[in-house]
């Protein structure tokens, strides 16, 4: 499975400071279905050698140097250039039945003005500024003029979902300033899991929730189609939002625009390992840095994963002198950026403590 929504955006490199990522490993619970579609043919993807010590795995054979670890206390996200992670962009998901297209147009002004930086921003004003998901949304629409120009809808009572972790009440609580903006009388409720509350959203109970593309696109897929259904959600946005369209479409849903901004999985460096190796993105890592010397950071789950050791592997070619057993995007694995004892390492893409 994918240990996030993972989710790939083509940012530039962004510099971020090490911190805990609670709100993404909540988020790992959320999407625990994604991997059986996606997982590669053959078990055989994620072999690792005999194991080292410390909780390390050792490649039974790498050839090339590679990149020793390099510490230092800011992070640097390298671009996923080949689009390993899932297209997870944030995009509003709509009952049909009141989806007029004032409303629709109003929920794309938050789509609009999320990017990957400002995701992190809002996530970091909630979880480690500690403000509330409603006065962090407020300050960010009074920042962004989000209410501005907004056109009058057909008004009425909208009762937009919000998950159980603090990314999705603030895009709940900036879901609400735009349709009060646009003549709704909009209110946030808080649901529980998906398999809960999308029967919710298809009924009406609810009309909106802030739902990430990839992930609700192969909640659907498996549900309509089977557990075995091949994967239509992919490192394509807007492949992906189509697949969803014609997905959601024939359940009575409909779906505003896809934000530039991802919550997923993303792979990091210090910045003074990437000044000093020359490194923007993954492929550029795959580059330079493939080899002996070359340590990985990730879940203990990380060399039979898909979307982290097996993925970096397949999709880019890289090979790693080591793998350490860590954590899922927290404080361990950029502990072991920060203190020089891995090259590369799994964080989430809009985790706060990244800001």
């Amino acid at each position: 499975m994918p240990f996030k929504r993972r989710p790939s955006d083509t940012r530039p490199v962004t510099v971020i400071a090490p911190g805990h990522g609670r709100r993404a490993i909540l988020r790992t619970a959320i999407r625990a279905t994604l991997g059986v579609v996606l997982a590669f043919a053959g078990a055989g993807l994620a072999a690792c050698g005999e194991s080292g010590s410390s909780g390390t795995e050792a490649p039974a054979s790498v050839s090339g140097a590679g990149c020793a670890p390099v510490a230092g206390e800011k992070l640097v996200v390298l671009d996923d250039d080949k689009k390993l992670q899932l297209a997870d962009n944030i995009i509003p998901a709509v009952n049909t039945k009141i989806a007029d297209p004032a409303l629709i147009a109003a929920l794309d002004k938050v789509s609009d003005a999320l990017t990957p930086e400002k995701l992190i921003a809002l996530n970091k004003a909630v979880d480690v500024d500690r403000k509330t998901s409603k006065v962090a949304a407020e300050d960010f629409a009074k920042t962004a003029n989000l209410t501005t120009g907004i056109e009058k809808g057909k008004g009425g009572a909208i009762k937009i979902g919000a998950a159980d972790f603090s990314e999705s009440a603030t895009l709940g609580a900036l879901y609400e300033l735009v349709l009060d903006a646009a003549g709704y009388d909009a209110s946030v409720q808080t649901i529980g899991k998906r398999e809960v509350y999308y029967g919710q959203l298809t009924k009406g109970d609810i009309q909106v929730v802030p739902e990430y593309a990839a992930t609700l696109t192969e909640f659907i897929n498996q549900s309509v189609n089977g557990k075995d259904a091949k994967a239509l959600a992919s490192g394509d946005v807007d492949a992906t939002v189509t697949a969803l369209k014609d997905l959601g479409g024939k359940q009575g849903l409909s779906f505003g625009k896809a934000s530039k901004a991802t919550d997923g999985n993303a792979f990091a460096v210090t910045s003074e390992f990437a000044s000093k190796y020359g490194v923007k993105t993954l492929s550029d890592f795959a580059t330079k840095c493939s080899g002996q010397a070359t340590v990985l950071g990730g879940p203990a789950e990380c060399p039979q994963r898909p979307f982290c050791q097996p993925g970096l592997e397949k999709t880019y070619g890289i090979q790693f002198g080591k793998v350490l057993s860590l954590d899922a995007g927290g404080p361990q694995s950029k502990d072991a950026l920060k203190k020089g004892t891995a090259s590369l390492a799994l964080v989430f893409s809009s985790d706060g403590s990244l800001g």
